[in-house]
């Protein structure tokens, strides 16, 4: 881990539930508040094992009705379903996923994170409200011990984790399935976004995730 992630740990790893840092998302939390007050809407929190991960999942943020509603990564849109699955056909996870946080499932050796923690309108964060929440993904990184694999979901979820890693991001091309190696901090593997659009489109096919996953578990053992 680099001097530059470990003086992170100033900042806790997860972002206040209320968090303020976004002027726009806050805005949209409220307008969420006022229409479904029941749901979670807050600053949705890393799922899994920080003491365990050697896999953390990077998502691009939480979904209006699937993570700010049910308060957990990728839990109650097709994203997870998809995901979850992969998880458990993998070893990732135990259990049974029932898109809800009380179903039970565990992940093992794996935490799934976002890297804008806070629902954003359309699903298209801004690059400033990116960069306000890149401490908390930062300081994330910092509080895994174990970590050897990132999986980024997409080119937003690569891009932070170059920028917050100080690499170059033209040394490191966003494709789906590239396995990039990042000096001593370990392996960046890189996915189309799971999302419905991208299945529904064909640009993801669940055998075309399951192979990443199958180079991921390769590399872990």
């Amino acid at each position: 881990m680099t001097a530059e992630l470990a003086a992170a740990g100033a900042v806790e790893p997860e972002a206040p539930l209320k968090c303020e840092r976004c002027p726009r998302l806050v805005a949209y939390r409220h307008e969420n508040e006022a229409k479904e007050p029941s749901w979670f809407n807050g600053a949705v929190p890393s799922f899994g094992s920080a003491s365990d991960a050697r896999l953390l999942i990077v998502g691009l943020a939480p979904g209006r009705n699937g993570a700010n509603r049910t308060g957990r990564p990728f839990t109650g849109d097709y994203a997870g379903d998809l995901l979850y699955q992969t998880l458990l056909d993998y070893g990732f996870a135990r259990g049974t996923y029932g898109a809800r946080p009380d179903d039970g499932i565990e992940l093992i050796d794996c935490m799934i994170t976002n890297a804008v923690r806070c629902v954003p309108p359309e699903n298209k964060p801004l690059p400033q409200e990116i960069a306000t929440c890149r401490p908390f993904f930062q300081s994330r990184l910092a509080h895994l011990p174990r970590l050897k694999i990132i999986l980024a979901l997409g080119r937003i979820a690569h891009d932070q984790t170059l920028t917050t890693m100080a690499k170059r991001k033209a040394l490191f091309p966003f494709s789906h399935g590239a396995r990039h190696e990042i000096g001593g901090e370990g392996l960046l593997f890189d996915s189309f976004h799971c999302s419905r659009y991208n299945t529904n489109t064909g640009k993801l096919t669940t055998a075309m995730f399951r192979t990443v996953f199958e180079n991921i578990r390769r590399e872990l053992g």
